[in-house]
């Protein structure tokens, strides 16, 4: 179906979205701007898309056959999620049982766990760090692997039981970490490559695939590289990013995304070389796919993946705002401070923010990307109007 302005694409229509956390709230709230009839599921605990969507329904992301039934009863026209791996799980089930837009239940499996990512990039000849696959009685002396090295779950996101390794006394405790917050007790034990972290986001349409913007990635380094701030655009020179783009858009073949949002992590080396980290067949969270690509793309993206579930061909040609935008997450005082400093400049305008509600918050509590305290965007003319109020 082609889009147009015609508000009859949507009226009348019935969308799922699964999950209902803040995470979620900008699909929500657009969906209903819309004109769209929106049905959130989720495992009822308060969450703010339990009073924002039109009906909730209060069955866990992960239980994909009960929500099949009731979206079946329904009558949805579109399914959806952002920003999360496990509920594109669901999305890519209740879609293939309904015949709707999705992507393969056999390519889901790749999208969202790790080692069967791993697996699809080397018959792909995609460019990935070596990995290992590890569970409870995997005999680590026998993988051929170099230390330093990074250890994380094969299905959870968001730096959970994400650990660098140095040592081989640091194998076992970093191992087990994982294995304990990993949904199906199963690790990967990967090599480590050293360079700078960014970020594709993307969107498919029926095995078209387009990259919208890059992003780079601030994180905290050593030994959680749990990310404390993104900034677009990346500030990449052009051939460097468009070497990025042509090795993520082959990645996105190789994993099977043919429908919906994409988000790839690369890290390119000292000799300006791609490394996939993963790719999520989802929206990137933590504000990079909600806002700032429209901030500096002019890109709707939130609409772009609604449109795709319908069936309708997404506009995103870029407007080119020429902006740069930035999103940095609260930690510690140091970011508190940069948010008081950001407001007396008047290069940048601060878009969106969430104070911290504990004024006794510190860095050294945070062990993944969820206990944050907190977020502020901004945006200006350029990026390097953006660089000093962002970690070093």
């Amino acid at each position: 179906m082609q889009r147009d302005s015609d508000a009859s694409l949507y009226s009348g229509k019935k969308l799922a979205i699964i999950g209902a956390s803040y995470l979620q709230l900008p699909l929500i709230r657009r969906a209903r701007e819309l004109g769209l009839e929106t049905h959130v599921f989720a495992w009822q605990v308060g969450d703010v898309g339990e009073s924002e969507a039109d009906f909730f329904y209060p069955i866990s992301i992960t239980e994909y056959e009960k929500i099949e039934a009731v979206c079946r009863a329904i009558g949805i026209d579109g399914i959806c999620s952002i920003a999360s791996d496990l509920a594109a799980i669901t999305v890519n089930y209740v879609a293939g049982c309904l015949g709707l837009i999705g992507n393969t239940w056999s390519d889901t499996k790749k999208m969202t766990n790790k080692f069967a990512m791993r697996r699809a990039f080397a018959a792909g000849g995609d460019p990935s760090p070596k990995s290992y696959l590890v569970d409870e009685g995997a005999d680590i002396d026998s993988f051929d692997l170099a230390l330093p090295a990074i250890v994380k779950p094969t299905d959870r996101s968001g730096s959970r039981g994400v650990t660098y390794i140095s040592s081989r006394s640091e194998i076992g405790p970093a191992i087990q970490d994982a294995l304990s917050q990993s949904f199906e007790r199963k690790a990967v034990l990967e090599e480590y490559v050293i360079g700078t972290e960014y970020s594709a986001e993307c969107i498919c349409f029926a095995g078209r695939r387009q990259v919208l913007a890059v992003t780079r990635k601030f994180t905290t380094g050593i030994p959680n590289f749990i990310e404390t701030a993104h900034l677009e655009p990346s500030c990449l020179l052009p051939q460097n990013e468009a070497l990025l783009r042509k090795t993520v858009l082959h990645a996105l073949a190789t994993l099977g995304i043919d429908n919906g949002a994409a988000h790839a992590e690369v890290i390119m080396d000292a000799n300006n070389c791609p490394h996939i980290v993963e790719i999520g067949g989802r929206m990137g969270g933590d504000c990079i796919g909600s806002h700032l690509v429209q901030l500096t793309t002019g890109i709707d993206y939130v609409r772009a993946v609604i449109d795709v579930s319908l069936g309708i061909d997404p506009a995103v040609d870029s407007t080119c705002t020429g902006n740069a935008a930035a999103v940095r997450f609260f930690f510690g005082e140091d970011d508190l401070r940069a948010f008081y400093e950001v407001q007396n400049d008047e290069r940048v305008d601060i878009v969106e923010f969430e104070l911290p509600s504990d004024s006794l918050f510190s860095k050294a509590s945070v062990h993944d990307s969820s206990e944050r305290a907190g977020y502020f965007v901004m945006t200006a003319a350029r990026p390097e109007d953006l660089e000093a109020y962002l970690p070093c």
